[in-house]
């Protein structure tokens, strides 16, 4: 019979699978598998006469062997995959109703965790007690914004609190763009059904359920307050705060920047790295102090004390880090490890990895959502893979450094296919950050919370002080970061078999075979297109424009997306993932339309991260003091940067660009407005043509008429997100679009696109389509046709409104 660790592995591939699914299955389905145990289990038994040929006793013992297998693997599989369809049901029927939407409801609950400072104002998880609005369901837990205006006090919120509020809610939507961020996933994994904003101001409330949690809340928000005030403004004390009490929010985001490029971000927020070595610390400590006591012995073996109380240090640990989703992850397989370990008189390492990967996937079937999911599970497989056969243990140091071999070599794939990119740094600043960190700064920061005093929390400041240091010089060298396409599925399970041979022992013939293996991973064949055709992706930004115009062998941003609510900026969160995911490491050529916050927005992440050839903005003609903050940065960062003017023309792999607007004296007369002199660019194939027209409004497109500059096209990125003040009559008369593409945010507060814009656009028989809805829209330029690719089409899947 097959073992168990592999029925265990199926199930959770069953659970994973279904997670790429458009749709959930019938769960009737599910009845059939009983019958299909039994089908299988009579067809094994008398398949015979289906085969043609007689084989000999050996072979036909192999071959109903390997059939058993299969069929099992598939049953249990399938267990797996109408497991997680089952509890994905029940979440998704806790939905706000379409009709309650951004209408005010009067709720009473209670604050969960830390809250997010942002900067308008705070951010939290609210579990609804109960509403007040009559004739309204809600789900249970949702979302909340509460936003300040510039001058206000900041409303006194902290964790655990129960508070009464008026709250708009809205269904989860999130942006879906190539290699993104799901955030509609991420919420469905929390199990936060609606998210929205506070109106008004909350009061105090009464009566909340969970008391325990809200304690245990109380208390983390008084130590996070006890080490700020302690720590004072020490460059890194939001990183002590971070690895005390999980609050990542303390963690400034040049730091969070820093982290990803050193491949060292699990270091710096309470991980499962962190727990399960403060687990081990104290498992090693009880264990010494246990065999010392004879009596104590006697009663209960000192490997059994260890266990359980290194197990309860992580649960202690667990709760005061908030119990977020990767923690509770580790918990998790650290109990089910230990319930092996204990019952089990001959427990392998084997055997407490697959007993954590259940316990994992029973409680959280969406956790192939989450990368750390996958690398966690995929570096304790490698350091178990690496330490087969060997019949000696090395030196201490050699095992360390082999160690940090193994997991970087078998994370290589997954990171290129989950990030799109590995820190060639890593090894060296795991190597030395990690004993640092989890060894010194997290039990000194976890002492700081347990004593009154101060030294404890700044003697863990100066280690992280010191391994700051250490990851700046790391950074600074010429090359840290590696970026390539996102792998196929093939390249990626070739690279995991090379993985497989270069962890084989040395002296073992074949090895060499294990780097031929990974070629593909870093070669991969990418969809680009032919010569003379041209792809054109307008991102999912939000309320914001970002365009990806790609040629045979070039690529332009027009465009780089709003900076967000959150502080964060599409260019980071949205276009350099897209770039990377399609292989461009670098841009050819960059246009930054005009002076607006949601198309400047990216822009300074992009000029660091894709390092554009060139740049044209209309940033460049104007004065710098008319600018504002990131249109100044912008200048200051590329000051080679063109001025962008009617007449600029290009050709890149058979394709014209050419620069419509503004003219070049629009820049000396005052009389002009930003939006007005929004850079304008037409490209053509040699069959279809494009117009990119950033958010001109009704002088510049008769500006446009008037010059005799504009002609018909069969593509329209709309003017000004779909604003009344743009498309005019005259403009798309002349224009006469097929296709119009309108990037707009979702829900926006301004209303676009217009309901008189999209009456305009229906006249004169072009095809809408609009971010919001359809997500990234990729327009295929080719010889002879015109291909539409909605991403909310091409990437469906069953929990996307």
């Amino acid at each position: 019979m097959i073992g168990y660790r592999g029925l265990i592995l199926a199930f959770a591939l069953g659970a994973a699978w279904l997670q790429t699914r458009p749709a959930l299955p019938a769960l009737v389905w599910a009845a059939m598998l009983p019958l299909l145990v039994l089908l299988l289990n009579a067809w094994l038994k008398h398949r015979q006469p289906l085969f043609s040929l007689r084989l000999k006793a050996p072979v036909a013992v192999s071959v109903n062997r390997f059939l058993q297998v299969g069929a099992a693997l598939i049953v249990f599989a399938l267990l797996g995959f109408f497991y997680a369809a089952w509890r994905a049901e029940m979440r998704l029927a806790e939905l706000l109703p379409r009709s309650w939407e951004a209408r005010e409801i009067s709720l009473s609950g209670r604050v969960v965790g830390l809250p997010e400072t942002t900067p308008n104002g705070l951010r939290f998880v609210f579990d609804v007690a109960r509403i007040e609005t009559p004739g309204v369901t809600l789900p249970s837990r949702v979302q909340l914004g509460l936003f300040t205006r510039d001058g206000e006090p900041q409303v006194d919120i902290s964790g655990g609190d129960c508070v009464d509020l008026v709250a708009r809610l809205y269904r989860p939507h999130g942006g879906v763009n190539p290699g993104g961020f799901d955030y509609d996933a991420w919420l469905l994994e929390r199990g936060i059904r609606a998210t929205g904003n506070v109106v008004g101001k909350p009061s105090r409330g009464t009566g909340c359920p969970g008391a325990a949690r809200a304690w245990l809340d109380h208390l983390r928000d008084a130590v996070r307050e006890r080490l700020r005030a302690g720590l004072g403004e020490k460059p890194y004390a939001g990183v002590v705060i971070a690895l005390a009490v999980g609050d990542q929010d303390a963690i400034p985001g040049a730091q969070w920047t820093l982290f990803r490029q050193t491949g060292t971000s699990h270091l710096f927020s309470v991980s499962g790295l962190h727990i399960t070595l403060f687990s081990a610390l104290v498992f090693g400590f009880v264990r010494w102090i246990w065999r010392r006591i004879p009596g104590l012995n006697l009663r209960i073996p000192a490997r059994t004390a260890g266990v359980v109380l290194g197990l309860l240090a992580a649960a202690a640990y667990t709760a005061l880090s908030g119990f977020g989703i990767p923690a509770q992850r580790t918990f998790l397989m650290l109990a089910s490890a230990a319930a092996v370990a204990l019952l089990d008189r001959t427990p392998t390492a084997s055997r407490l990895l697959a007993a954590a990967l259940l316990v994992v996937v029973l409680n959280d079937p969406w956790a192939a959502h989450a990368p750390g999911f996958w690398l966690s599970f995929g570096a304790v497989a490698a350091l178990l893979f690496a330490d087969m056969g060997r019949l000696r243990s090395p030196p201490i140091v050699l095992q360390w450094i082999r160690a940090q071999w193994a997991v970087t070599l078998a994370l290589t794939p997954l990171l290129l296919s989950l990030f799109q990119e590995v820190s060639l740094v890593s090894p060296i600043a795991n190597t030395l950050a990690i004993p640092l960190i989890s060894l010194l700064a997290v039990p000194l920061s976890l002492l700081a919370v347990l004593l009154p005093w101060t030294l404890p929390a700044s003697v863990a400041h100066s280690v992280v002080a010191t391994v700051m240091w250490g990851l700046e010089w790391l950074v600074r060298l010429p090359q840290p970061l590696f970026h390539a396409a996102a792998p196929s599925l093939s390249a990626l399970l070739l690279a995991l078999a090379g993985i497989g041979l270069l962890l084989l022992p040395r002296g073992l013939p074949g090895r060499w075979l294990g780097w031929l293996l990974f070629l593909p991973l870093f070669f991969p064949r990418l969809p680009a297109p032919a010569e003379g055709d041209a792809w054109l992706t307008v991102l999912d930004v939000g309320q914001g424009e970002a365009v990806l115009v790609r040629t045979a062998r070039h690529a332009l941003l027009f465009d780089s997306g709003p900076r967000f609510a959150s502080g964060e900026d599409a260019g980071a969160r949205v276009v350099a993932p897209a770039l990377w995911q399609q292989g461009i490491n670098r841009l050819d050529g960059m246009v930054v339309s005009h002076d607006d916050l949601d198309h400047t927005g990216g822009a300074l992440a992009l000029l660091h991260s894709h390092q554009p050839v060139w740049l044209t903005s209309s940033l460049a003609g104007l004065p710098l003091a008319s600018l504002g903050s990131i249109g100044q940065a912008v200048r200051a960062k590329r000051p080679d940067a063109l001025t962008c003017a009617a007449g600029q023309s290009w050709v890149w792999d058979g394709v014209h660009f050419e620069v419509l607007h503004p003219p070049l004296h629009q820049y000396t007369h005052p009389g002009f407005s930003d939006n007005s002199r929004s850079c304008v660019v037409r490209l053509r194939t040699p069959r279809f043509s494009a117009l990119l027209t950033g958010d001109i409004e009704r002088l510049a497109e008769m500006n446009l008429i008037e010059r005799g500059v504009l002609q018909s096209v069969d593509v329209l990125v709309a003017a000004h997100h779909g604003s009344l003040s743009s498309s005019t009559t005259e403009f798309l008369s002349l224009a006469l679009p097929r296709w119009v593409v309108i990037p707009v945010g979702h829900r926006n507060r301004y209303g676009h696109p217009h309901p008189e814009v999209l009456a305009r656009y229906r006249a004169i028989g072009a095809n809408v389509t609009r971010t919001d809805r359809d997500g990234a829209i990729t327009l295929r330029l080719q010889k002879d046709k015109i291909d539409l690719l909605r991403a909310r089409e091409t990437e469906k899947r069953y929990w996307r409104d």
